[in-house]
């Protein structure tokens, strides 16, 4: 092989290598484009799923508010009976809407969270106020309730678990309901009624109730416009299903489901836990009585210690935004006299 042919296969073979390398570099980048165009195509219909959300959101959000506007409308010049379904069904429809909105705070923007609470908040506030005017609370008729009437009057327990030991929804309490189905009533237990013992006022209705003394836990379940005041549990309080009344202990611990419209005085040690709730507020424990110094030494509650305004929403996720099923009492417009 002379010279020249031998310097013609070598040119041949770089351009051959500087084509296939070329080649190549085409190749990967028709791959990038292709890529890059398959991840925008993805940010697009994310994006356009996301709008999708916020859309259906804002659209259902404003439908069921103006559902519950037409409904407290409705109370206006209406007999008790349909009154009282109107709001019961208004009271529903606000605690779904606020689950709705929870669900949807993934997706919202925190400038729409504050938008859709403060509606809620306006519509809360509404249905107290059409609640206070079309069902006004009635006078108590202040009969005391006397031990002998509440053990004749008071229905066996539903369900035993042993001696002396009643069930309530599953858990065990040592002693069966102090106060059941009772309405129109001045309630007391004294020291020695409560002293270390598990309490459970259920289905009361426009009661007040006077707790002087130290139990071990409180139960208070099924209660309608009622005040109930007791003094230190040294444990918990369970409360369930209460609504437009005024509560105040001091306690260990505090958990509140399914309530709404409740005042609740609270000295807590530890926390206040609230779970499918609307309309609750919270000011420091400010009931008063000659035995409570006593009582707090005997419940062994940390009397310095109080938590009263560190309320946890299991409902609420939104980090950084205050939930809007619960607020605090103003101070000016905290109770401060309990009793003539």
């Amino acid at each position: 092989m002379d010279a020249t042919e031998e310097i013609s296969q070598e040119n041949t073979f770089y351009d051959s290598n500087g084509a296939a390398k070329i080649h190549d570099r085409i190749q990967k980048r028709q791959q990038a484009l292709a890529e890059d165009a398959e991840r925008r195509k993805d940010a697009k219909k994310s994006q356009s799923v996301g709008e999708e959300k916020i859309e259906y959101f804002l659209r259902t959000f404003k439908a069921e508010r103006a559902g519950i506007q037409e409904l407290l409308t409705g109370c206006s010049g209406a007999d008790r009976p349909v009154v009282t379904q109107k709001l019961e069904e208004a009271t529903a429809k606000m605690t779904q809407l606020q689950k709705f909105l929870n669900d949807s705070v993934i997706f919202l923007s925190q400038y729409e969270i504050r938008v859709a609470q403060s509606a809620l908040q306006k519509l809360q506030t509404s249905l107290s106020e059409t609640r206070e005017e079309a069902l006004p609370k009635k006078k108590f008729a202040f009969r005391s309730r006397t031990k002998a009437a509440e053990v004749s009057d008071c229905p066996p327990p539903p369900e035993t678990a042993g001696s002396g030991v009643t069930k309530l929804d599953g858990a065990a309490v040592s002693k069966q309901a102090d106060f059941s189905d009772i309405s129109d009533e001045y309630l007391t237990k004294t020291s020695e009624e409560l002293q270390n013992r598990d309490v459970l006022l259920t289905h009361l209705t426009n009661c007040k109730v006077r707790l002087y003394g130290s139990p071990s836990t409180l139960h208070l379940k099924h209660i309608n416009a009622c005040e109930i005041l007791c003094g230190p549990v040294a444990t918990s309080v369970f409360v369930d299903h209460c609504s437009n009344s005024i509560l105040a202990f001091p306690c260990q611990q505090m958990r509140t489901h399914n309530t709404t419209d409740t005042q609740v005085y609270l000295h807590v040690t530890s926390r206040a836990i609230i779970e499918d709730c609307l309309g609750v507020s919270f000011a420091p424990f400010c009931w008063s009585y000659p035995t409570l110094d006593q009582d707090f030494s005997a419940s062994g509650l940390d009397r310095d210690r109080n938590n009263w305004s560190q309320v946890d929403d299991f409902n609420w996720l939104a980090a950084g935004t205050p939930s809007p099923n619960w607020t605090v009492i103003p101070e000016e417009d905290r109770k401060t006299t309990w009793d003539p």
